[in-house]
C-alpha cells in the first residue's frame, strides 16, 4: 500500500464525563507531505476536575491525574498553533470536532479563528467505505500493524494519522 504526502493534524480528545467540554487529555499529531514532525500531548482539567467512573475505567485516567494539569484555556495557544488553518483527520471525526466546538464554546474561545473545514476527514468513514469488517480504531490498528496503547489520546491520535496516510 502506497503511503500518501499529505499534511494535516490528526486530532483525539478523551473525555472525564458524558460532557463533551470534560476534555481530560488531548493528542495531536501533525503530518506535513506524509511525515509526523510534530506530536503534542497534555493531560488537562476538566470543569471542577469531575470524572464519571465510566469514562476512568476507558481511559485509565482520574481525577488525582489531573488535579494539577492545565486546563483547557491554559493549553489553548498550544492547540491553536498546531491547528489553526489546517486540514483535520480524526477517527469518528464528528465526535471530536464537536468536543473541540463545545470546550472552546465553554471558554469562550473563538472556533471560527482556528479557520477549520466544516467536516473533517474520519478514518472510520474511509474504512467502512473500503469494506472493513471492523471500523474501531483498535481493530484497524491491528489489522493494518499499527502500535496502539488505545484511548491513549496520543496514541489514538498517531493511529488515526497513519490509517489516513495508508487509505
Amino acid at each position: 500500500m502506497m503511503k500518501r504526502k499529505d499534511s494535516f493534524a490528526a486530532i483525539d480528545f478523551e473525555l472525564a464525563t458524558g460532557v463533551r467540554n470534560s476534555v481530560c487529555s488531548v493528542g495531536i499529531v501533525v503530518v506535513e507531505k506524509g511525515e509526523i514532525v510534530d506530536e503534542y500531548y497534555t493531560l488537562v482539567q476538566p470543569p471542577k476536575n469531575q470524572y464519571h467512573w465510566g469514562n476512568s475505567r476507558v481511559t485509565k485516567i482520574y481525577a488525582k491525574d489531573t488535579k494539577d494539569s492545565p486546563s483547557f484555556l491554559d493549553i489553548y495557544p498550544e492547540i491553536k498553533k498546531r491547528l489553526k488553518g489546517r486540514k483535520m483527520v480524526a477517527h469518528n471525526e464528528s465526535f471530536d470536532r464537536n468536543v473541540l466546538q463545545v470546550v472552546m464554546e465553554y471558554y469562550e474561545l473563538k472556533y471560527s479563528e482556528l479557520r477549520l473545514p466544516k467536516k473533517w476527514a474520519d478514518t472510520v468513514t474511509i474504512f467502512q467505505e473500503k469494506g472493513t469488517e471492523s471500523a474501531k480504531l483498535n481493530n484497524l490498528s491491528k489489522e493494518y500493524g499499527i502500535e496502539i496503547e488505545h484511548h491513549n489520546a496520543l496514541s489514538d491520535a498517531r493511529a488515526c494519522a497513519l490509517l489516513y496516510l495508508l487509505r
